[in-house]
């Protein structure tokens, strides 16, 4: 089975590499620290702060999983200067039905925040966006109802 594709910015798998190597550096010996403290305290049946760290060692590792993941499998995406569609990357101009004009980038799931802007290609609305050129309407289903909007600029 082919491994999923992460879509990222060159300055978004920067800081996913960063926090990788945080996490294996920093983290890991903390938490074992952690650990061990606990242990020394006594027995591990019924003590709050070996459960805890355990358990803070268990999604370490897991974000650890994740991210390995996500960097092995990182497509790197690039803006054009005029994109003839819109595909990850893209920054996307459009018109609301009320006339009013919002600005979204399109990037991977790792990278998306959508108060800042940013969607990612997953998303309801970035994934009803894909392909569209400039002049097309997008509809998109919304737990608020449907929303609709015109792509007005692609770069």
């Amino acid at each position: 089975m082919a491994e999923k594709q992460f879509f990222v910015t060159p300055e978004g798998l920067a800081k996913l590499r960063a926090e990788l190597e945080h996490l294996r550096t920093v983290r890991r010996h903390e938490i074992a620290d952690k650990i061990r403290q606990a242990k020394e305290l006594g027995s591990t049946v019924n003590n709050a702060e070996y459960d805890d760290a355990k358990n803070e060692q268990a999604f370490v590792e897991g974000r650890i999983l994740t991210l390995e993941n996500t960097v092995k499998n990182a497509v790197i995406i690039q803006a054009e200067e005029h994109a003839p569609f819109v595909k990850p990357g893209a920054h996307v101009t459009v018109r609301t039905e009320e006339g009013g004009l919002e600005d979204y980038f399109i990037v991977g799931s790792a990278e998306a925040d959508p108060k800042a802007g940013r969607i990612s290609n997953e998303s309801p609305v970035g994934r009803a966006m894909l392909g569209k050129r400039v002049g097309e309407d997008v509809e998109v289903l919304a737990p608020a109802g449907v929303v609709k909007f015109t792509i007005v600029e692609i770069k």
